[in-house]
């Protein structure tokens, strides 16, 4: 038996419809990986490949009320269409990739955008502006569904900020898992955040945000 010199860390879970629960291992992101989106940020979506980060997995949370995180003036939100990996493996094909999704979920990327912004300026790295704790709110799971076109779209206070169409990614689910795997070997129990529409924005304390992708439970919660 082990003996753990302090308690071992929480396993980070996520609810998965119909019952039981997803274990996390890691959270991978892409960045801007909608057309209008990377021109909005300053970016020629004709000219970048796929680029990705990470969040720490214990920065998930299927919560219904979200912390507004500590040194920001500017929090953004951008919603995303997350796979969850119930396979994984190395330099896959975009049609071995396509094996490996156990299911998908609505999920939101938070992110402190006066600290990216520093960041980028200065050529450091962005982990302060992206992985803080629950900077990835997340949706039920639900298994064996990823939708590969249909609305995506955000709304705070009950006003529309993004609406876009999962057709419109750069680079599809199964490119953007082949792709990855090709910097990392993949293993069940990842995360990956694809990508947001354009029409990312701040949201305050006390904002009730809903995200919504066809054919997968939405996501709600609010600011405190």
């Amino acid at each position: 038996m082990t003996a753990y010199v302090i308690n071992p860390p929480v396993e980070t879970l996520i609810p998965v419809e119909g019952g039981g629960q997803f274990p996390v291992r890691r959270i991978y992101c892409v960045g801007r990986n909608y057309a209008d989106h990377a021109r909005e940020m300053g970016a020629d979506p004709d000219r970048e490949a796929p680029f990705f980060f990470s969040k720490p997995r214990d920065a998930v949370t299927s919560r219904s009320e979200v912390a507004y995180p500590p040194a920001t003036e500017d929090l953004h939100h951008e919603v995303e269409l997350v796979l969850a990996l119930g396979a994984g493996g190395a330099d896959l094909s975009p049609e071995r990739a396509k094996m490996m999704v156990y299911g998908a979920a609505v999920g939101v990327d938070l992110t402190r955008r006066d600290l990216q912004a520093a960041a980028k300026k200065q050529g450091r790295p962005w982990d302060a502006s992206k992985g803080f704790d629950q900077s990835a709110p997340i949706g039920l799971i639900r298994p064996g569904h990823s939708p590969s076109e249909g609305p995506i779209t955000l709304s705070v206070n009950g006003e529309t900020r993004q609406s876009g169409d999962l057709a419109h990614m750069i680079w599809s689910s199964a490119e953007v898992i082949s792709h990855l795997s090709s910097l990392f070997r993949l293993e069940p129990g990842d995360l990956i955040y694809t990508g947001t529409p354009a029409g990312v924005g701040p949201v305050e304390r006390g904002d009730q945000i809903e995200a919504s992708i066809t054919d997968l439970p939405p996501l709600r919660f609010s600011l405190i």
